[in-house]
């Protein structure tokens, strides 16, 4: 474990390198003791940072939904990390590239909701419930801190999250078998992945099974309006500016980004 003090300080780092675009050393190295826990205080730190600025927080994104992912990170769960209104692009957005230190883009779903969710024992039933609908996306990932990285810098770096992408066509969570929504990602024309979203944990509903009752353990519940990005069912894909993006969900739309 680190002390406040170290975790106060990695915050800082890390809310330096986002408004600099320019990477700090892995914070695993600066702070070797640093564990899971103290990741994830310092992520809060570093997002209670984000809020003082300006920021509002509008949701939580969810990694490493994979058992391959998990595997290769040496973990057995998922991870977290916030969403704030500032990271947000619309459909059709022209993204100015130099905002990301080395971006890529993944596919993935997100969930709305429209209640309250959270406490202990949460299920998939529950998350269904409380979810208004559906909406196909792309999430932007980033790193703030130099590679290669151990989970801890991860998670400290917000699990990644840089930005996020939505549009195509929403859906009530029962209207459609949410395991089988499939999409390809192309980039300049060229599809580069592709994939099924029941690849997240078999239901993509249950990476927000898993956030809402690991963030019980600190009293946090996720609120109506919340967005929540269930994890990706394919792998990053590198982009640049100059690069043209579609993702194609089928008869769930489609979501194109172009980066400047």
């Amino acid at each position: 474990m680190i002390s406040q003090k170290e975790r106060q300080q990695a915050a800082e780092a890390l809310f330096v390198a986002g408004n600099t675009s320019k990477p700090i050393a892995q914070v695993s190295k600066t702070w070797p003791q640093m564990e899971i826990e103290d990741s994830y205080a310092v992520q809060q730190m570093w997002a209670e940072k984000r809020v003082q600025a300006g920021a509002r927080v509008i949701g939580h994104k969810i990694g490493l939904t994979s058992r391959a992912m998990q595997q290769a990170s040496k973990m057995t769960e998922p991870d977290y990390g916030v969403l704030l209104d500032d990271m947000t692009y619309a459909d059709g957005a022209r993204i100015p590239a130099s905002r990301f230190s080395a971006p890529r883009l993944e596919v993935e779903l997100a969930f709305v909701l429209g209640k309250r969710l959270g406490g202990k024992n949460v299920t998939i039933y529950d998350v269904l419930d409380a979810t208004a609908y559906v909406t196909p996306a792309m999430e932007i990932i980033d790193y703030r801190t130099e590679v290669p990285r151990a989970i801890v810098d991860t998670i400290a770096d917000n699990a990644a999250a840089a930005g996020m992408v939505t549009g195509g066509r929403p859906v009530r969570p029962m209207d459609v078998d949410l395991r089988w929504c499939a999409a390809t990602l192309s980039k300049n024309g060229i599809i580069e992945e592709s994939g099924v979203s029941a690849a997240i944990m078999g239901h993509p509903a249950m990476g927000i099974v898993w956030l809402a009752n690991r963030l019980a353990r600190h009293d946090i519940m996720l609120e109506p309006g919340h967005i929540l990005l269930a994890g990706s069912f394919t792998r990053p894909v590198d982009v640049a500016a100059g690069d043209v993006i579609h993702a194609d969900f089928g008869p769930l739309g489609s979501i194109g980004v172009s980066f400047c």
